[in-house]
Protein backbone atom coordinates (compact mmCIF):
# COMPACT_ATOMS: atom_id res chain seq x y z
CA UNK A 1 0.00 0.00 0.00
CA UNK A 2 1.01 3.51 -0.55
CA UNK A 3 3.73 4.94 0.58
CA UNK A 4 4.89 1.66 1.67
CA UNK A 5 5.63 0.85 -2.20
CA UNK A 6 7.39 3.88 -2.92
CA UNK A 7 10.19 2.40 -0.18
CA UNK A 8 9.94 -0.85 -2.32
CA UNK A 9 10.29 0.52 -5.88
CA UNK A 10 13.66 2.47 -4.02
CA UNK A 11 14.96 -0.94 -3.50
CA UNK A 12 14.28 -2.61 -6.53
CA UNK A 13 15.93 0.69 -8.57
CA UNK A 14 18.89 1.05 -6.36
CA UNK A 15 18.90 -2.99 -7.10
CA UNK A 16 19.00 -2.47 -10.34
CA UNK A 17 21.48 -0.12 -10.54
CA UNK A 18 23.52 -2.29 -8.40
CA UNK A 19 23.25 -4.55 -10.74
CA UNK A 20 23.93 -2.82 -13.71
CA UNK A 21 27.35 -1.81 -12.12
CA UNK A 22 28.27 -5.36 -11.99
CA UNK A 23 27.07 -6.42 -15.48
CA UNK A 24 24.58 -8.43 -14.39
CA UNK A 25 21.57 -8.98 -16.28
CA UNK A 26 18.09 -9.57 -15.92
CA UNK A 27 15.89 -13.39 -16.08
CA UNK A 28 12.49 -13.90 -15.65
CA UNK A 29 11.94 -17.17 -14.67
CA UNK A 30 7.94 -18.56 -14.41
CA UNK A 31 6.04 -18.47 -11.65
CA UNK A 32 5.10 -22.47 -11.97
CA UNK A 33 7.75 -25.04 -12.51
CA UNK A 34 7.73 -29.01 -12.84
CA UNK A 35 7.87 -30.06 -8.91
CA UNK A 36 10.65 -32.30 -10.09
CA UNK A 37 12.98 -29.21 -10.72
CA UNK A 38 12.63 -28.23 -6.94
CA UNK A 39 12.78 -31.89 -5.54
CA UNK A 40 15.76 -32.57 -7.49
CA UNK A 41 17.56 -29.04 -6.96
CA UNK A 42 16.60 -28.05 -4.01
CA UNK A 43 16.83 -31.41 -1.82
CA UNK A 44 14.30 -34.15 -1.17
CA UNK A 45 14.32 -33.91 2.64
CA UNK A 46 14.40 -30.04 2.70
CA UNK A 47 11.97 -28.38 4.85
CA UNK A 48 11.03 -26.47 1.72
CA UNK A 49 10.17 -29.53 -0.27
CA UNK A 50 8.78 -31.81 2.46
CA UNK A 51 6.74 -29.11 3.94
CA UNK A 52 6.41 -25.92 2.31
CA UNK A 53 6.03 -26.03 -1.17
CA UNK A 54 2.75 -25.35 -2.94
CA UNK A 55 2.30 -28.53 -5.67
CA UNK A 56 -0.81 -29.74 -7.41
CA UNK A 57 -1.46 -32.05 -9.88
CA UNK A 58 -2.16 -30.45 -13.60
CA UNK A 59 -4.89 -31.75 -15.91
CA UNK A 60 -2.72 -34.06 -17.44
CA UNK A 61 -1.11 -35.65 -14.52
CA UNK A 62 2.16 -34.10 -14.37
CA UNK A 63 2.95 -32.24 -10.64
CA UNK A 64 3.75 -28.46 -11.05
CA UNK A 65 4.60 -26.39 -8.41
CA UNK A 66 4.87 -22.64 -7.42
CA UNK A 67 8.29 -21.71 -7.25
CA UNK A 68 9.56 -21.56 -3.63
CA UNK A 69 12.89 -20.20 -4.75
CA UNK A 70 14.62 -19.03 -7.54
CA UNK A 71 18.06 -20.61 -8.22
CA UNK A 72 16.60 -23.70 -9.59
CA UNK A 73 14.72 -22.69 -11.77
CA UNK A 74 17.76 -20.10 -13.49
CA UNK A 75 20.21 -23.19 -13.66
CA UNK A 76 17.53 -24.77 -15.17
CA UNK A 77 16.87 -22.19 -18.10
CA UNK A 78 20.71 -22.39 -18.03
CA UNK A 79 21.09 -25.75 -19.39
CA UNK A 80 17.66 -25.70 -21.31
CA UNK A 81 19.10 -22.60 -23.29
CA UNK A 82 22.81 -23.63 -23.23
CA UNK A 83 23.96 -20.45 -21.69
CA UNK A 84 27.43 -21.73 -21.33
CA UNK A 85 27.99 -21.38 -24.97
CA UNK A 86 28.05 -17.73 -24.41
CA UNK A 87 31.60 -15.83 -23.54
CA UNK A 88 31.97 -15.45 -19.88
CA UNK A 89 30.82 -16.14 -16.62
CA UNK A 90 26.63 -15.54 -17.05
CA UNK A 91 25.66 -12.90 -14.57
CA UNK A 92 21.53 -12.97 -13.95
CA UNK A 93 19.55 -11.49 -11.68
CA UNK A 94 15.67 -11.62 -10.93
CA UNK A 95 12.89 -10.15 -8.82
CA UNK A 96 9.51 -11.52 -8.44
CA UNK A 97 7.21 -13.35 -5.82
CA UNK A 98 8.19 -16.98 -4.47
CA UNK A 99 5.80 -18.97 -2.22
CA UNK A 100 6.07 -21.46 0.87
CA UNK A 101 3.45 -22.32 3.06
CA UNK A 102 5.32 -21.85 6.35
CA UNK A 103 3.91 -20.43 9.76
CA UNK A 104 3.40 -16.58 8.55
CA UNK A 105 6.35 -14.47 11.18
CA UNK A 106 7.60 -10.55 11.07
CA UNK A 107 8.50 -10.53 7.48
CA UNK A 108 8.08 -13.41 6.43
CA UNK A 109 4.76 -14.04 3.85
CA UNK A 110 3.38 -17.34 1.96
CA UNK A 111 3.45 -15.21 -0.88
CA UNK A 112 6.52 -13.59 -0.44
CA UNK A 113 9.41 -11.56 -2.61
CA UNK A 114 12.79 -12.14 -3.61
CA UNK A 115 15.27 -10.25 -5.38
CA UNK A 116 18.63 -12.46 -6.26
CA UNK A 117 21.41 -12.93 -8.90
CA UNK A 118 23.39 -15.46 -10.06
CA UNK A 119 27.08 -15.67 -11.12
CA UNK A 120 27.55 -19.36 -13.39
CA UNK A 121 30.68 -20.20 -14.67
CA UNK A 122 33.20 -19.69 -12.39
CA UNK A 123 34.70 -21.45 -9.41
CA UNK A 124 37.20 -18.80 -8.84
CA UNK A 125 36.76 -17.93 -5.12
CA UNK A 126 37.35 -14.05 -6.46
CA UNK A 127 33.89 -14.30 -8.01
CA UNK A 128 32.27 -15.55 -4.43
CA UNK A 129 33.88 -12.11 -2.87
CA UNK A 130 32.98 -9.90 -5.45
CA UNK A 131 29.16 -11.58 -5.01
CA UNK A 132 29.09 -10.87 -1.46
CA UNK A 133 30.75 -7.29 -1.94
CA UNK A 134 27.82 -6.89 -4.40
CA UNK A 135 25.35 -8.11 -1.57
CA UNK A 136 27.22 -5.34 0.62
CA UNK A 137 26.88 -1.96 -1.44
CA UNK A 138 23.18 -3.28 -2.14
CA UNK A 139 22.08 -3.21 0.97
CA UNK A 140 23.81 0.10 2.48
CA UNK A 141 22.77 2.01 -0.92
CA UNK A 142 18.75 0.79 -0.06
CA UNK A 143 19.93 2.52 3.39
CA UNK A 144 20.18 -0.40 5.41
CA UNK A 145 22.47 -0.43 8.69
CA UNK A 146 23.41 -2.47 11.39
CA UNK A 147 23.13 -5.61 9.46
CA UNK A 148 26.40 -8.78 10.08
CA UNK A 149 27.51 -10.70 7.72
CA UNK A 150 27.91 -14.49 8.66
CA UNK A 151 30.02 -16.25 6.57
CA UNK A 152 31.22 -20.14 6.27
CA UNK A 153 32.64 -22.79 4.12
CA UNK A 154 30.52 -25.84 3.78
CA UNK A 155 33.49 -28.22 2.24
CA UNK A 156 32.63 -29.77 -1.31
CA UNK A 157 32.65 -33.71 -2.43
CA UNK A 158 36.26 -34.45 -1.43
CA UNK A 159 36.18 -33.63 2.08
CA UNK A 160 32.40 -32.80 3.12
CA UNK A 161 31.80 -37.20 3.36
CA UNK A 162 33.86 -37.54 6.07
CA UNK A 163 32.72 -34.35 8.18
CA UNK A 164 28.92 -36.02 7.55
CA UNK A 165 30.34 -39.62 8.79
CA UNK A 166 31.79 -38.01 12.09
CA UNK A 167 29.07 -35.64 12.58
CA UNK A 168 26.39 -38.79 12.07
CA UNK A 169 27.92 -40.32 14.90
CA UNK A 170 28.00 -37.60 17.35
CA UNK A 171 24.49 -37.01 16.08
CA UNK A 172 23.59 -40.31 17.35
CA UNK A 173 24.66 -39.88 20.97
CA UNK A 174 22.54 -36.76 21.49
CA UNK A 175 19.92 -36.90 18.80
CA UNK A 176 16.89 -37.91 21.53
CA UNK A 177 17.60 -34.43 23.40
CA UNK A 178 16.65 -32.49 20.25
CA UNK A 179 13.59 -31.83 18.35
CA UNK A 180 11.20 -34.35 16.74
CA UNK A 181 12.63 -32.66 12.96
CA UNK A 182 16.45 -33.11 13.88
CA UNK A 183 15.83 -36.69 15.07
CA UNK A 184 14.69 -37.13 11.49
CA UNK A 185 17.17 -34.99 10.15
CA UNK A 186 19.82 -37.06 12.36
CA UNK A 187 19.38 -40.10 10.27
CA UNK A 188 18.34 -39.19 6.28
CA UNK A 189 20.25 -35.41 6.19
CA UNK A 190 22.59 -34.45 9.21
CA UNK A 191 23.53 -31.38 8.33
CA UNK A 192 20.02 -30.24 8.11
CA UNK A 193 20.47 -30.37 12.06
CA UNK A 194 22.99 -27.42 12.10
CA UNK A 195 20.48 -25.13 9.80
CA UNK A 196 18.07 -25.87 13.23
CA UNK A 197 16.17 -22.68 14.40
CA UNK A 198 14.73 -24.27 17.75
CA UNK A 199 16.30 -22.58 20.21
CA UNK A 200 16.13 -25.20 22.58
CA UNK A 201 18.12 -27.14 20.11
CA UNK A 202 21.64 -24.82 19.65
CA UNK A 203 23.56 -25.27 22.95
CA UNK A 204 23.45 -29.03 21.86
CA UNK A 205 24.04 -27.72 18.31
CA UNK A 206 27.21 -25.72 19.36
CA UNK A 207 28.92 -28.75 20.85
CA UNK A 208 28.57 -30.73 17.06
CA UNK A 209 31.35 -31.11 15.08
CA UNK A 210 32.66 -28.22 12.95
CA UNK A 211 33.09 -28.36 9.20
CA UNK A 212 35.75 -26.16 9.18
CA UNK A 213 38.46 -28.46 10.59
CA UNK A 214 37.27 -31.15 7.98
CA UNK A 215 38.11 -29.01 4.97
CA UNK A 216 40.66 -29.86 2.34
CA UNK A 217 43.30 -28.42 1.51
CA UNK A 218 41.05 -26.48 -2.16
CA UNK A 219 38.03 -25.56 0.33
CA UNK A 220 40.06 -24.11 2.68
CA UNK A 221 42.58 -22.21 0.41
CA UNK A 222 39.43 -20.80 -1.21
CA UNK A 223 37.57 -19.77 1.82
CA UNK A 224 40.86 -18.17 3.12
CA UNK A 225 40.92 -16.55 -0.02
CA UNK A 226 37.31 -15.08 -0.06
CA UNK A 227 37.86 -13.60 3.77
CA UNK A 228 41.01 -12.02 2.68
CA UNK A 229 39.48 -10.16 -0.55
CA UNK A 230 36.88 -8.98 1.65
CA UNK A 231 38.87 -7.94 4.72
CA UNK A 232 40.65 -5.60 1.56
CA UNK A 233 37.79 -4.14 0.78
CA UNK A 234 36.62 -3.17 4.56
CA UNK A 235 34.20 -5.54 4.68
CA UNK A 236 33.03 -7.03 8.45
CA UNK A 237 31.88 -10.50 8.43
CA UNK A 238 31.42 -13.28 11.05
CA UNK A 239 32.82 -16.47 10.82
CA UNK A 240 29.97 -19.13 11.89
CA UNK A 241 31.27 -22.76 11.67
CA UNK A 242 27.54 -24.45 11.75
CA UNK A 243 26.03 -21.75 8.71
CA UNK A 244 24.67 -24.73 6.21
CA UNK A 245 22.02 -22.83 4.95
CA UNK A 246 18.85 -24.89 3.89
CA UNK A 247 19.35 -26.22 0.87
CA UNK A 248 21.26 -29.15 -0.40
CA UNK A 249 22.83 -27.63 -3.30
CA UNK A 250 25.24 -25.31 -1.48
CA UNK A 251 29.61 -26.28 -1.46
CA UNK A 252 31.97 -24.45 -0.24
CA UNK A 253 31.77 -20.28 0.41
CA UNK A 254 28.18 -20.20 2.23
CA UNK A 255 26.87 -16.44 3.52
CA UNK A 256 23.77 -14.86 5.55
CA UNK A 257 22.88 -10.96 6.66
CA UNK A 258 21.12 -10.51 9.67
CA UNK A 259 19.18 -7.78 10.90
CA UNK A 260 18.42 -7.20 14.85
CA UNK A 261 14.98 -5.09 13.86
CA UNK A 262 13.40 -8.79 12.43
CA UNK A 263 13.24 -10.33 15.55
CA UNK A 264 13.75 -14.57 15.76
CA UNK A 265 13.84 -14.56 12.11
CA UNK A 266 16.22 -11.94 11.42
CA UNK A 267 17.77 -13.18 8.21
CA UNK A 268 17.35 -10.66 5.10
CA UNK A 269 19.19 -12.83 2.59
CA UNK A 270 21.27 -15.97 1.82
CA UNK A 271 23.60 -17.13 -0.35
CA UNK A 272 26.10 -19.39 -1.38
CA UNK A 273 28.41 -21.36 -3.95
CA UNK A 274 26.53 -24.62 -6.07
CA UNK A 275 28.86 -26.08 -8.19
CA UNK A 276 27.33 -29.41 -8.44
CA UNK A 277 23.36 -27.86 -9.10
CA UNK A 278 23.27 -28.36 -12.81
CA UNK A 279 24.53 -32.12 -12.39
CA UNK A 280 21.88 -32.69 -9.88
CA UNK A 281 19.22 -31.53 -12.30
CA UNK A 282 20.48 -34.26 -14.77
CA UNK A 283 22.96 -32.11 -17.00
CA UNK A 284 25.98 -33.09 -18.30
CA UNK A 285 27.23 -29.25 -18.22
CA UNK A 286 30.10 -28.07 -15.77
CA UNK A 287 28.30 -25.36 -14.81
CA UNK A 288 29.63 -24.26 -11.25
CA UNK A 289 28.27 -21.19 -9.73
CA UNK A 290 27.30 -18.85 -6.76
CA UNK A 291 24.25 -16.42 -5.96
CA UNK A 292 22.07 -15.12 -3.21
CA UNK A 293 18.39 -13.88 -2.88
CA UNK A 294 17.33 -11.80 -0.72
CA UNK A 295 13.65 -11.56 1.38
CA UNK A 296 12.29 -7.96 -0.06
CA UNK A 297 9.52 -8.23 2.02
CA UNK A 298 12.40 -8.18 5.40
CA UNK A 299 14.68 -6.07 3.45
CA UNK A 300 11.82 -3.18 2.97
CA UNK A 301 10.59 -3.91 6.59
CA UNK A 302 13.91 -2.60 7.94
CA UNK A 303 14.65 -0.01 5.49
CA UNK A 304 11.68 1.72 5.66
CA UNK A 305 12.76 4.63 7.47
CA UNK A 306 15.54 5.14 4.61
CA UNK A 307 13.28 5.59 1.25
CA UNK A 308 11.11 8.52 2.12
CA UNK A 309 7.86 8.71 -0.12
CA UNK A 310 8.85 11.23 -3.33
CA UNK A 311 6.89 14.47 -3.08
CA UNK A 312 4.51 16.14 -5.29
CA UNK A 313 6.39 18.55 -6.85
CA UNK A 314 2.85 20.95 -7.31
CA UNK A 315 -0.45 21.01 -6.91
CA UNK A 316 -3.15 23.30 -8.45
CA UNK A 317 -6.06 24.94 -7.32
CA UNK A 318 -8.05 26.65 -10.39
CA UNK A 319 -11.10 28.69 -8.60
CA UNK A 320 -14.00 27.58 -10.69
CA UNK A 321 -14.33 25.66 -14.06
CA UNK A 322 -12.81 28.35 -16.47
CA UNK A 323 -9.58 27.74 -13.97
CA UNK A 324 -9.98 24.09 -14.39
CA UNK A 325 -9.76 23.90 -18.20
CA UNK A 326 -6.30 26.05 -18.00
CA UNK A 327 -5.02 23.64 -14.89
CA UNK A 328 -5.79 20.54 -16.82
CA UNK A 329 -3.65 21.94 -20.13
CA UNK A 330 -1.14 23.38 -17.73
CA UNK A 331 -0.84 20.15 -16.31
CA UNK A 332 -0.75 18.03 -18.92
CA UNK A 333 2.51 20.21 -20.32
CA UNK A 334 4.13 19.77 -16.85
CA UNK A 335 3.84 16.28 -16.63
CA UNK A 336 5.57 16.12 -20.16
CA UNK A 337 8.32 17.55 -18.67
CA UNK A 338 8.49 15.27 -15.65
CA UNK A 339 7.12 16.81 -13.28
CA UNK A 340 4.88 15.33 -10.79
CA UNK A 341 1.16 17.58 -10.75
CA UNK A 342 -2.36 17.22 -8.88
CA UNK A 343 -4.58 19.29 -9.96
CA UNK A 344 -7.44 20.00 -7.75
CA UNK A 345 -11.03 18.73 -9.04
CA UNK A 346 -14.50 17.93 -9.02
CA UNK A 347 -15.65 18.26 -5.43
CA UNK A 348 -12.81 20.40 -4.72
CA UNK A 349 -13.85 23.38 -6.77
CA UNK A 350 -16.53 24.19 -4.36
CA UNK A 351 -14.02 24.87 -1.64
CA UNK A 352 -12.21 28.05 -0.78
CA UNK A 353 -8.71 28.48 -1.15
CA UNK A 354 -7.64 28.43 2.54
CA UNK A 355 -9.45 24.73 2.25
CA UNK A 356 -7.62 23.85 -0.88
CA UNK A 357 -3.77 25.15 0.35
CA UNK A 358 -5.13 22.60 3.36
CA UNK A 359 -5.34 19.90 1.32
CA UNK A 360 -1.57 21.25 -1.01
CA UNK A 361 -0.19 20.76 2.05
CA UNK A 362 -1.61 16.98 3.32
CA UNK A 363 -0.83 15.75 0.01
CA UNK A 364 2.51 16.66 0.29
CA UNK A 365 3.18 19.34 -2.36
CA UNK A 366 6.56 21.12 -2.65
CA UNK A 367 4.08 24.14 -3.94
CA UNK A 368 1.12 25.37 -4.84
CA UNK A 369 -0.57 26.87 -7.87
CA UNK A 370 -3.56 29.13 -7.80
CA UNK A 371 -4.79 29.83 -11.20
CA UNK A 372 -8.20 32.37 -11.02
CA UNK A 373 -9.61 34.76 -13.73
CA UNK A 374 -6.94 37.19 -12.59
CA UNK A 375 -4.26 35.28 -13.13
CA UNK A 376 -5.66 34.17 -16.42
CA UNK A 377 -6.37 37.68 -17.47
CA UNK A 378 -2.67 38.22 -16.47
CA UNK A 379 -0.84 35.06 -17.92
CA UNK A 380 0.83 35.48 -14.29
CA UNK A 381 0.06 32.54 -11.75
CA UNK A 382 0.40 32.16 -7.93
CA UNK A 383 2.74 29.77 -7.27
CA UNK A 384 3.38 29.54 -3.17
CA UNK A 385 6.27 27.84 -1.74
CA UNK A 386 4.39 25.36 0.78
CA UNK A 387 7.73 24.59 3.36
CA UNK A 388 8.25 28.93 3.38
CA UNK A 389 5.10 30.12 2.78
CA UNK A 390 6.68 32.61 0.16
CA UNK A 391 4.40 33.37 -2.88
CA UNK A 392 5.69 35.23 -5.98
CA UNK A 393 3.28 35.74 -9.74
CA UNK A 394 5.17 33.48 -12.31
CA UNK A 395 4.69 33.46 -16.00
CA UNK A 396 3.35 30.23 -17.28
CA UNK A 397 6.12 29.44 -19.16
CA UNK A 398 8.49 29.71 -15.94
CA UNK A 399 7.13 27.42 -14.27
CA UNK A 400 8.37 24.29 -15.32
CA UNK A 401 12.05 25.84 -15.04
CA UNK A 402 11.60 27.61 -11.63
CA UNK A 403 10.17 24.02 -10.37
CA UNK A 404 13.04 21.88 -12.38
CA UNK A 405 15.72 24.25 -10.79
CA UNK A 406 14.14 23.43 -7.17
CA UNK A 407 13.86 19.89 -7.12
Amino acid sequence: MPPSTSVWNHVEAVARQIFRTYNYYEIRTPILEETQLFARGVGEETDIVTKEMYTFEDRDGSSLTLRPEATASVMRAYIEHRLDQRPGVQKLYYMGPMFRRERPQKGRYRQFFQIGAEAIGSVSPEVDAEVIEMVVDLLKRVGLEGFTLLLNSVGDSNCRPEYIRELRQALAKVAPQLCEDCQRRAVVNPLRVLDCKVPEDQAVIDELPSILDHLCVTCRLDFDLVKRRLSQRNIQFEVRPRMVRGLDYYVKTTFEVVHGALGAQNSVLGGGRYDGLARSLGSDLDAPGIGFSIGEDRLVATAEGAAAAPALDLFIAPLGNEALEVAADLAHELRDSGIAVEVASGGHLERKLKRLMELANKLGARYALIIGENEIASGRYALKNMASGEQEQIAREEIARRLHATN
